[in-house]
């Protein structure tokens, strides 16, 4: 089910709505599970009883402003944000990823003119998506090889998502605290991304103790829009 709200109206609604939406649900459909994210929610109710529940859902909110609507599963399944929930034959779930029918696997292009941690950040996404949804080994595997491909076609080399996964077994290294003599960081520098130079430079910086942000200048934004060379002097501006 889903509404129009902005993701804050819509956090700030939910807490009073699905309260009291569920206290006041007729039995015949009351939720028996009731799972939200943001203004998506995931219910287990009676067979048939979709559509009487939506018709006391948008009954609810005394403004009448937020309409809710549902969709059934179908083949056993039933997608919810980013993941797919398949009922099983001996009655249990499994849970793969869920793409739109429009989705195309457009991610950012390797050869753009990116940080490549920007591009390695891409791939990471991508596997801990994998590794944190999808329930199953042979789903995870051909989830993969989706990635492998998807990525593929937008440039990526084979090392960069092997450097990804040998990155993420690798155990992590424990956050120590601050000492009293170690010195902190002394402030961010954020550099314009210019291949082969942004790099030496935020070496430097960050031997001298600051912290430092590559931010792409080449846009397609910045190519296509260009500001006024000039602007209107206060004085002549009027409702100033």
């Amino acid at each position: 089910m889903g509404s129009p709200l902005s993701p804050i109206a819509v956090n700030l609604f939910m807490e009073w709505f699905e309260n009291e939406a569920i206290a006041t649900a007729p039995d015949n459909c009351k939720p028996r599970i009731w799972k939200r994210y943001v203004d998506d929610v995931l219910e287990v109710i009676k067979k048939g009883e979709a559509e009487n529940l939506t018709t006391h859902l948008n009954q609810v909110d005394p403004t009448n402003s937020i309409k809710f609507t549902y969709e059934e599963e179908s083949d056993n399944s039933i997608p919810f944000p980013n993941t797919l929930i398949t009922k099983k034959d001996d009655g249990s779930l499994k849970i793969c990823i869920y793409r739109k029918p429009t989705h195309t696997d457009q991610y950012l292009q390797f050869q753009s003119h990116h940080p490549l941690h920007h591009k390695l950040g891409v791939v990471r996404t991508l596997i801990d998506r994998k590794d944190s949804i999808v329930s199953e080994e042979i789903d995870r595997q051909k989830e993969t090889s989706h990635i492998e491909q998807a990525l593929n076609q937008c440039g990526y080399p084979q090392w960069s998502i092997k450097k990804v996964v040998e990155e993420k077994d690798l155990p992590k290294p424990k956050k120590s605290k601050p000492s009293d003599g170690q010195e902190k960081s002394k402030g961010l520098v954020v550099l314009p991304y210019v291949e082969g130079l942004s790099e030496r430079v935020s070496r430097i910086f960050e031997k001298h103790g600051f912290a430092t942000s590559l931010k792409p200048h080449s846009t397609i934004r910045k190519a296509l829009v260009h500001r006024r060379t000039s602007e209107t002097p206060p004085n002549s501006r009027s409702s100033v």
